[in-house]
Parts: C-alpha cells; sequence; structure tokens
C-alpha cells in the first residue's frame, strides 16, 4: 500500500478578513482506511494514523522535494486564482446601472 499526499495552498474560510496565512503550502495525506463509530461513545474513529500529520511549508517546491525524497507519492492541487471587480461606491448611483 503507498501512501498519496496531497499539496494545496488552503483558501480563506468566510469568517477570515484578511489573508495573511495563505502563503503557506499545506501537505496532508490522503485517507486510507474507512472512519468507523464507536458502539459505545458514538465518536468517529480510524485506524489510519497518516491522516492526522499536516505539515506546513514556505513553498510549492518545498513540499514537493520533501514528498521525492521521503518516497511519497503526491498530487500538487493550484490554487484558483480570486477575481477582483473593483467598484466605486458612485457606482452604486449611475444613472446607467441595472437593477435585477
Amino acid at each position: 500500500m503507498s501512501e498519496i499526499a496531497r499539496i494545496y495552498r488552503p483558501a480563506k474560510n468566510a469568517m477570515q478578513s484578511g489573508r495573511g496565512k495563505l502563503k503557506k503550502w499545506v501537505l496532508e495525506y490522503s485517507p486510507s482506511a474507512a472512519r468507523f463509530a464507536d458502539p459505545l461513545m458514538g465518536w468517529t474513529g480510524s485506524s489510519d494514523m497518516n491522516s492526522q500529520v499536516t505539515l506546513k511549508f514556505d513553498d510549492k517546491e518545498s513540499a514537493i522535494a520533501f514528498c521525492e525524497a521521503k518516497g511519497i507519492e503526491f498530487q500538487v492541487i493550484e490554487p484558483k486564482e480570486r477575481k477582483l471587480n473593483i467598484k466605486a461606491y458612485a457606482d452604486n448611483f449611475a444613472s446607467n446601472r441595472v437593477i435585477g
């Protein structure tokens, strides 16, 4: 069984306003075993220890080099670039504004 890792740059969630910590790249292992519910407590468990590992890197090349050095199969997920729609406040009151 070989380990497969995902390398990606996390997106900003809806509760964040700043973009400060979004420059790091994250390496996470894909789950190799299914999760199960504990019959007594109802907690979710797993026998896969690699699913608990998350590594952060300053750049994508460092994460790729780490995987190649350790012999880990990896998949790089490129981030989607955000599209800025720059408007001025005065555009809300323009005479040619389309409503609807």
